[in-house]
């Protein structure tokens, strides 16, 4: 169960990853996150109405609260980083936030076996070697990889804290509402300043192309919403190292996606990357 939920996890943000790197290439990043995660706000609050999951409120809707103020600027950061640099090398330099929920999972008391500590350490040093490191380049690419790791570090947050939000499905569909909410909340305040400081909240082309883009902007924000709810699931069902290590995958999906749609090409060290977090992933399945 843990295995199943994490692996749907890391497919989930890996194809929304993708598609949100797509879309701040023609529309400004803060947009593409307000927007993406206002629809998803609306979809989970017709849910959580429907269910009657409000009915669930608790003192553990804060984790929710943090986590949604986290997201934001993880997610910003993280898709201003794709946008400046090729979605196969920056994208798995933020699985690096698995350190932070893997880190609460030891401290907490997970004690995974030997086979599975192999499989964790062949399957971030994969994911790592996936994006094919290269630290060196333009200023461009070292502002992309400082970016990554800002969305590293929250990404890894957001995931601790969100295991935390609740114990129940109906919990969790109040929380993950909860979470969007604040998502947008501090979204649109960060927009605001952008715009007061002359930013732009619109794409060149004008509302006409963010308009056209309401399907990819509401799959990004539903394909979040939805890995974030299996992430919980598998946090909850086995030991956190093993469920964040398997959802920190969602690289290798997005590199694939990249590779697949954009033709960008995998370098040798990008597919022996790929290999090796195959193995670690079947090494944490199976151990």
């Amino acid at each position: 169960m843990t295995a199943l939920f994490a692996l749907a996890t890391s497919l989930l943000w890996g194809l929304a990853d993708f598609g949100g790197g797509l879309l701040t290439r023609r529309i400004p990043a803060l947009t593409v996150v307000v927007v993406s995660q206002a629809l998803a706000a609306l979809a989970l609050g017709a849910i959580v109405l429907a269910t009657g999951a409000w009915t669930e409120a608790g003192p553990s809707l804060w984790y929710a609260v943090g986590a949604g103020v986290v997201g934001p600027v993880a997610m910003l950061a993280f898709y201003k980083a794709l946008a400046l640099g090729p979605m196969g090398v920056v994208s798995p330099l933020g699985s690096l936030g698995v350190v932070v929920p893997v880190s609460l999972g030891l401290l907490l008391g997970d004690r995974p076996g030997l086979l599975q500590f192999a499989g964790i350490s062949l399957a971030v040093l994969g994911v790592l070697l996936a994006g094919g490191p290269e630290l060196r380049g333009a200023p461009v690419r070292r502002r992309a990889v400082l970016l990554t790791l800002v969305a590293a570090f929250g990404f890894g947050s957001v995931m601790a804290l969100i295991a935390e939000a609740s114990t129940t499905v109906t919990g969790l569909l109040l929380a993950l509402f909860v979470q969007r909410v604040t998502n947008v909340l501090v979204g649109a305040g960060a927009l605001y300043a952008s715009v007061r400081r002359g930013g732009r909240a619109l794409p060149e082309d004008g509302p006409g192309a963010v308009r056209s883009a309401l399907p990819a902007l509401a799959f990004v924000g539903l394909a979040d919403v939805a890995a974030n709810g299996t992430y919980a699931i598998a946090a909850r069902s086995g030991p956190v190292t093993v469920a964040a290590v398997l959802a920190s995958l969602y690289p290798v999906v997005t590199a694939l996606a990249a590779r697949g749609v954009l033709k960008e090409r995998l370098r040798a060290v990008q597919a022996a990357g790929a290999g090796l977090a195959l193995v670690g992933t079947v090494l944490l399945a199976t151990g």
